[in-house]
């Protein structure tokens, strides 16, 4: 049986007299790659951060697993974050810091977990996004690609239930977004966790999207199945699929 793993309730997000999200419901059911897809400066990147409590909203509700995220307070907000792995869209990780301490910065900080138990899971995360042998190379030192693969890998070192992806193929040639891809669904494969995408990238939310949205105009316009968004007669959702200027 589907199990609804967060709920979106009436969310409404404005800053100052701009009204970024105005009424917009979603569900996101355990163990599914969502992706919301939506032109820049839509309200993507305000809805990761709204789910995850970085952003109040003006009004509505986020459950997460049951819990409503506004109403948390810091103790069990932060309980809740733990529970989050988070794919920035700059990638975000520290110049300062070598590989291997990029991925296991959050384990560091926040388990009790021994040294040895650490390092296991920093190789095991690098493993499966496909990097060996750079744990001491520094930011500066890693393609675009790679530092993508690093942000990923600290995403999960956490076991995360929950992963967030901001923009995860932007600037990226499309050989290297395509490889992107296929290691969001791997990871999804292999690890069982629920993936919210937010994207502007069509191909990259037909590839990995078990179901897309459109945020459009504040609100979810249209949601489907990659086939579904295809063959919508919404003219709305066609227009962005295919690039068609000017908008219906």
């Amino acid at each position: 049986m589907s199990y609804t793993a967060i709920a979106i309730e009436n969310l409404v997000k404005g800053f100052g007299s701009h009204v970024v999200l105005g009424g917009l419901n979603l569900e996101v059911q355990e163990g599914e790659t969502l992706v919301v897809m939506g032109r820049s400066g839509c309200g993507k990147t305000v809805l990761l951060k709204l789910i995850i409590g970085l952003v109040k909203p003006d009004s509505g509700a986020i459950l997460v697993d049951g819990l409503d995220v506004p109403t948390l307070k810091v103790k069990a907000l932060a309980e809740l974050r733990k529970r989050f792995g988070m794919v920035f869209q700059s990638s975000a990780l520290f110049d300062s810091m070598t590989v291997e301490q990029n991925v296991g910065l959050a384990l560091r900080k926040h388990s009790r977990l021994p040294e040895r138990e650490i390092r296991g899971r920093i190789a095991d995360s690098l493993r499966k996004v496909d990097l060996e042998g750079v744990d001491d190379l520094l930011p500066a030192e890693l393609s675009g690609g790679m530092k993508k693969r690093v942000s990923l890998a600290r995403a999960i070192a956490t076991l995360p239930e929950f992963v967030l992806y901001d923009e995860p193929t932007a600037g990226l040639d499309p050989v290297t977004a395509r490889s992107i891809n296929k290691l969001i669904v791997r990871l999804k494969e292999g690890m069982s966790v629920t993936s919210v995408v937010v994207t502007h990238d069509v191909v990259s939310a037909l590839q990995i999207g078990d179901r897309i949205a459109l945020l459009h105009e504040g609100a979810i316009r249209s949601i489907g199945t990659p086939d579904e968004v295809l063959h919508t007669a919404d003219p709305v959702v066609q227009q962005f699929v295919n690039g068609q200027t000017p908008a219906p």
